[in-house]
């Protein structure tokens, strides 16, 4: 993907541990998933919709 390996995602995930805390960890994810969430939808509602012409 972008040369991550399993050691680089563990040190990724150390300093993401110690900058917000566990306690904020689980908002931090929700947060994420309905940004990708919002973004999927609105990629498929894109390809779904016909484009519109303006003269």
């Amino acid at each position: 993907m972008f040369g991550l390996g399993l050691p680089e995602l563990v040190i990724i995930l150390v300093l993401v541990l110690i900058v917000f805390g566990a306690g904020k960890l689980p908002e931090i994810g929700a947060g994420f998933g309905k940004g990708i969430r919002n973004f999927k939808k609105g990629i498929s509602d894109d390809q779904k919709e016909p484009e519109k012409l303006s003269d």
